[in-house]
């Protein structure tokens, strides 16, 4: 297979954080089509499965740390602005910057944690926390715990799938679809719990 993704993964380790990192910074391609692709080809044992979770968990947290030290340099009011003009070109609307924002007022460490589990939005979370002045190392480990969840969910997903005559483009697509339909109905419960409690303070109040 040929690409920009296999030449770097010539590189080894090397090549695997340097992808892991970057794909923090810039999702393309998506993080869970190149953590299918690297379960599919690059660990033979559950040794080396391992090893790529790390290796993939630590530059995840380095390029979150990138966007944290970002946002806190232009603050608040700079961070919003600067997604309000850029975001569209990396993947990241207005209204999904403040959403996260409004989350994290409420309770950082989950915002954090569960915005590691959300496609596009998992790449940005740290622009936020960074524009709040969030502590570092609560956002450091949540950071952590979510990455280990996703890395090794599509790490493990290609390992059981090695050997296999599969088409990537095919079965990263049929990923993203899965993502994205958890992603809805994970928003849509948000959404009715939200309601839910708006109506249970109408009555009581």
């Amino acid at each position: 297979m040929t690409g920009p993704v296999p030449a770097i993964l010539s590189f080894g380790l090397l090549g695997v954080f340097c992808i892991a990192s970057v794909e923090k910074i810039f999702p393309a391609p998506p993080s869970h089509i190149v953590l299918l692709f690297l379960g599919m080809t690059a660990a033979p044992d559950m040794g080396w499965l391992a090893l790529l979770l790390a290796v993939t968990v630590t530059g995840s947290i380095l390029g979150s740390l990138f966007w944290y030290l970002l946002g806190r340099r232009l603050g608040e009011a700079r961070a919003e602005a600067l997604v309000g003009r850029f975001g569209k070109y990396v993947f990241l609307p207005p209204t999904a910057y403040r959403k996260l924002a409004e989350a994290y007022r409420r309770n950082a460490f989950r915002a954090s944690l569960v915005a590691q589990l959300v496609p596009t939005v998992r790449n940005y979370l740290g622009i936020g926390a960074g524009a709040l002045r969030l502590a570092v190392l609560p956002f450091a480990a949540a950071t952590l715990l979510g990455a280990v969840l996703w890395n090794s969910a599509f790490l493990s997903l290609g390992y059981l799938m090695r050997g296999g005559d599969h088409n990537l483009v095919s079965v990263g697509f049929r990923i993203i679809v899965m993502v994205v339909v958890v992603e809805v109905l994970f928003f849509l419960g948000l959404r009715y719990r939200a309601v839910r409690r708006r109506s249970e303070e109408a009555v009581h109040g």
